[in-house]
């Protein structure tokens, strides 16, 4: 199993937050990128958009599956990954290290977060 880099809080859907000075940085768990498989398109939001938190902000798709991913913050889209435009197949490489989408946070829900030492827990239980 990789690393689950403690620098982040993560989602029981298996995504990943980054919070820096008010803004999400968003991205999807090395877990999540081995369940879809080869990962062939991410659609990504529209920056200046608005999200809603809990509302689908990305849909990732691989050879298996589409999957939407809801945003654990509520806030507007400042940037999008632009390289996953091209090569979406850096969130197999590099799931930690590739963001989908940064929000600026007008709204959270810290309390269903997880530390990375929950998240582990959470997958030594799905196993």
């Amino acid at each position: 199993m990789t690393m689950i880099p403690t620098d982040r809080k993560y989602t029981r859907e298996h995504d990943w937050v980054m919070i820096e000075d008010g803004v999400a940085i968003l991205g999807i768990t090395d877990h999540a990128q081995e369940a879809l498989g080869d990962i062939v398109y991410v659609e990504l939001p529209e920056v200046d958009s608005e999200i809603a938190l809990g509302d689908d902000y990305t849909t990732v798709e691989s050879v298996k599956a589409a999957s939407p991913v809801a945003s654990p913050v509520g806030g507007k889209v400042i940037e999008v990954n632009e390289a996953l435009d091209e090569t979406p197949e850096l969130l197999n490489e590099d799931a930690y290290g590739q963001f989908i989408a940064k929000i600026e946070v007008s709204e959270i829900d810290e309390a269903n977060l997880l530390t990375a030492e929950e998240y582990e827990a959470l997958l030594a239980e799905e196993e």
